[in-house]
């Protein structure tokens, strides 16, 4: 076989540039290592020119006080592995249970000493802004939680201005049971416990399969739907810049806009 000649060098080329696949915007998502559900839902959910940029979080696969207190131990360098040459517009943490327990402002200061450069937010951010942008006052909300998750929630839902008139809970443990709930239970659990005085439906949490029935639970209630992941990725499509009104996900994505944030 003849040798390569040592002296091989490549002849000069221009190379014809563009501003890239996500030319419109990049969003960065920091997942539990259990989360079954979100990633598929951010992808399923962005639109031509947004890329979706992901990490992974080392939890345990129990859901308690304790253990998502955990999470900001590691948020900072979570964040940080972010496509840092890249540069999201934003990034977020993905889980509702841990925002409430953690606190927003916690988050949001510990995703801008990794991610500098990004807008910090949280799920539980995103699901108030689709709460204010949809007139909610009055909302039922189903959750996969034990009880001390949902009663934490609960009470963070008052203290934003929210009224719920009901939470009920599954009382799983670990996030691959999360995961393993059908759609078709979210939704006969959603209707079970929908209201006649209810504004809305909430179905909580990154890690649970409910984006799939949206569009018709809000067909079969005449009300808004709104879950975790679908709150959130619109959320951030606004935060980014991105007004595009999508099919398929529920009435949340017919506004262009974020609302105005009071506290």
């Amino acid at each position: 076989m003849k040798k390569l000649s040592p002296e091989l060098s490549s002849r000069s080329w221009i190379p014809e540039m563009d501003m890239g696949r996500h030319h419109r915007a990049r969003i960065g998502f920091i997942l539990m290592s259990t989360d079954l559900a979100a990633e598929a839902d951010y992808f399923k959910m962005a639109p031509e020119g947004v890329g979706v940029h992901i990490t992974r979080l080392k939890t345990e696969d129990t859901t308690t006080k304790k253990t998502l207190r955990q999470h900001l131990k590691h948020m900072e360098e979570a964040a940080s592995r972010l496509q840092p040459d890249a540069r999201p517009n934003v990034v977020s943490y993905c889980c509702t249970s841990g925002s409430i327990v953690n606190g927003e402002e916690q988050v949001f200061e510990a995703i801008q000493r990794g991610a500098p450069w990004a807008t910090p937010t949280s799920i539980v951010t995103g699901v108030v802004d689709a709460l204010h942008a949809l007139n909610v006052q009055k909302l039922v909300v189903g959750t996969p939680y034990l009880d001390e998750i949902n009663q934490a929630e609960a009470e963070f839902l008052h203290l934003k201005g929210f009224e719920v008139l009901n939470i009920q809970g599954l009382n799983l443990r670990t996030g691959v049971e999360f995961g393993r709930v059908t759609p078709a239970y979210w939704q006969k659990f959603a209707l079970a416990l929908d209201q006649t005085d209810a504004d809305a439906i909430f179905l909580s949490c990154s890690g649970v399969r409910t984006l799939e029935v949206v569009e018709n639970l809000e067909h079969l209630t005449g009300k808004p739907v709104i879950t975790s992941n679908q709150a959130l990725f619109w959320s951030c499509l606004r935060l980014a810049g991105v007004p595009d009104r999508l099919a398929g996900f529920g009435r949340l994505f017919d506004i262009g806009n974020l609302p105005s944030r009071t506290d």
